[in-house]
């Protein structure tokens, strides 16, 4: 047990990772050790910063903390505190079945744990943090909370109302990043579609990404979590203009079936999600989209399972993501719906789903075969250098193994020629 180290553990998304990485700064500013590696906690405190999605986010939560409570039993570390979604969600029951932990916070009141370790709270500034991704890039979160209350989805009841960040704020942020070697920004919100109404009464994405996209430095924006329904068009214009931004748009899209698309309250059909698609792929020409598709959800019916599939097949998304329906307490669906899709037959339309969009994707990225592109490189590996391209999100997309013929430097760009194609990779050489 090392003394003055704190280890924070973040479980779940990239916007719990954001409010960790604030976290770390501030005990780093009052002189603290910190350290953000879940496999080698060594530190007298440990900070769990959970996960409330879905039902497996929250078992994995729960047996972290139940893991470090273990451990602090046995003197393997002094004091355990609990934030984030979790928390903000069941913090009485939590704080009753595990009497282990000092402290519960939610998803928004974890600056008090400086003060209720009787330490003067540094002078900070609030976005200020420390990167815990590849020093190159960085998540930049410009809003919390969702408005949207789709049926299924139990965020908003741990995220609360939508908040925008100042565009200022942002802009700062970003020029402090740039100035730390920070060179590709993933910009993401529950919902980037309603940016700015919260505070300036008008959908701002357009603007504040135009300003993003003139600092110095920015090489890369990519846009992640665009909602279809009151769809922000004016973006479209932006991201062909300026070549920073990624022809990159994740957007959510959950399923194309009419019937299922009002019993999940999405606020939008398919008539008009496929004029969306349409109309995006024509004014950013190249664009890669990414989308999450659910299967399951209750009364879907063979009819609107096989409509789903015939989109895919003719939408070939570059980018897809799917899940099976989960009930979560306390939703829409779950006090109105009854969960009637057995597990098998949920599993069966998502294994299927998948295997289609290995195909597409393979079949994407045999017509990249060929072709030179830009790419940053993530890290350095045995056998290759991995690295990404401006279609390529973190941790969420495929890579791009390129062999090394030639030296190349982690946090660089470089242009690669395309040589071989793998469902979900590519293989390069330097140029």
């Amino acid at each position: 047990m090392k003394k003055n180290r704190i280890d924070i553990i973040t479980l779940g998304c990239s916007k719990n990772l954001v409010d960790s990485e604030r976290l770390l700064k501030r005990f780093s500013d009052l002189g603290y050790e910190v350290a953000h590696d879940s496999h080698n906690v060594c530190g007298e405190i440990v900070v769990i910063n959970t996960c409330g999605f879905i039902g497996d986010a929250k078992e994995e939560s729960i047996n972290t903390i139940l893991e470090f409570a273990e451990a602090k039993k046995k003197h393997k570390i002094r004091h355990l505190y609990v934030m984030g979604c979790l928390t903000e969600r069941y913090f009485e029951d939590l704080k009753t079945e595990i009497p282990e932990v000092d402290k519960f916070y939610g998803k928004f009141n974890w600056t008090n744990l400086i003060e209720d370790l009787q330490l003067v709270a540094p002078a900070t500034k609030e976005y200020d943090r420390i990167i815990t991704t590849p020093s190159h890039h960085a998540y930049l979160k410009i809003a919390e909370g969702c408005n949207r209350f789709c049926a299924f989805c139990a965020i908003p009841l741990s995220t609360g109302r939508y908040t925008s960040r100042p565009i200022e704020e942002i802009i700062a942020e970003v020029e402090m990043l740039v100035e730390r070697g920070v060179k590709e920004f993933n910009v993401i919100a529950q919902d980037l579609s309603s940016y700015g109404i919260d505070i300036y009464g008008e959908m701002k994405l357009p603007e504040l990404i135009e300003k993003l996209a003139q600092i110095h430095g920015v090489m890369w924006i990519r846009l992640h979590y665009a909602y279809p329904a009151q769809f922000p068009f004016e973006i479209l214009p932006v991201m062909a203009k300026y070549p920073n931004v990624c022809n990159y748009l994740d957007i959510a899209l959950q399923h194309i079936s009419d019937s299922m698309l009002s019993a999940m309250h999405r606020h939008i059909n398919k008539e008009q999600t496929i004029e969306l698609l349409d109309r995006i792929r024509r004014e950013v020409p190249g664009i890669n989209i990414r989308t999450t598709l659910m299967v399951g959800f209750p009364g879907e019916t063979d009819e609107d399972f096989n409509e789903l599939m015939e989109f895919v097949r003719n939408a070939k998304f570059e980018r897809m993501g799917a899940f099976a329906y989960c009930e979560e307490e306390d939703t829409f669906s779950a006090r109105n719906y009854t969960d009637d899709i057995s597990p098998e037959i949920k599993q069966a339309r998502l294994d299927a789903l998948m295997a289609l969009q290995e195909e597409i994707a393979l079949e994407s990225n045999i017509q990249k075969v060929g072709s030179v592109i830009p790419v940053i490189v993530d890290r350095e590996e045995s056998d290759y250098y991995i690295c990404r391209s401006q279609y390529d999100s973190p941790e969420v997309d495929p890579e791009i193994l390129v062999e090394k013929s030639k030296p190349l430097q982690v946090g660089e760009f470089y242009g690669v020629k395309i040589i071989e194609a793998l469902p979900f990779d590519l293989i390069a050489v330097p140029v």
